[in-house]
């Protein structure tokens, strides 16, 4: 079954949030893991990934916290999926093309694996074309827009 990790669920909750803050505000990792009841370990290792794939700027300080470092036109759901978990897979073949370490007992005469191969394409495909601020619209719309000022 295809899932996203609770590591990138977290990233793209997080991300999402911080997308609805005014230009120039911030919000803390605390603040966040608690108002989304996530693990602020967790949360933290997520925002540090997120800092070093260029998706997100640390302020310090008292009044310190995260924002966006790329407007959310700019970010797009595959980039952030990519930076947080590893690259899609429909197949360990697929990952593994070309090894030879790969155990698989039809590997050279198997008939999926090319049509599982154009899928995989197709979906990262779909996944680089959705963008962050396509995920936040609802969310701008909606009442947790009110939530996001308890982030200055």
């Amino acid at each position: 079954m295809l899932s996203i990790s609770k590591k990138t669920g977290y990233g793209l909750i997080a991300m999402t949030h911080l997308a609805t803050l005014a230009d120039g505000e911030v919000c803390s990792a605390r603040d966040l893991a608690g108002r989304y009841g996530m693990p602020p370990s967790l949360l933290m290792n997520v925002l540090k990934t997120l800092a070093g794939g260029g998706f997100v700027q640390s302020v310090r300080g008292p009044q310190g916290g995260y924002r966006l470092a790329r407007e959310p036109e700019a970010i797009t759901l595959g980039e952030l999926i990519g930076v947080l978990d590893r690259p899609i897979e429909l197949a360990e073949c697929l990952r593994a093309h070309g090894r030879a370490d790969i155990n698989c007992k039809v590997r050279g005469r198997c008939p999926i694996v090319d049509p599982i191969n154009r899928v995989q394409q197709r979906l990262i495909d779909f996944l680089g074309g959705v963008k962050l601020s396509e995920l936040v619209r609802p969310a701008v719309a909606g009442p947790s827009k009110e939530g996001a000022a308890a982030c200055l």
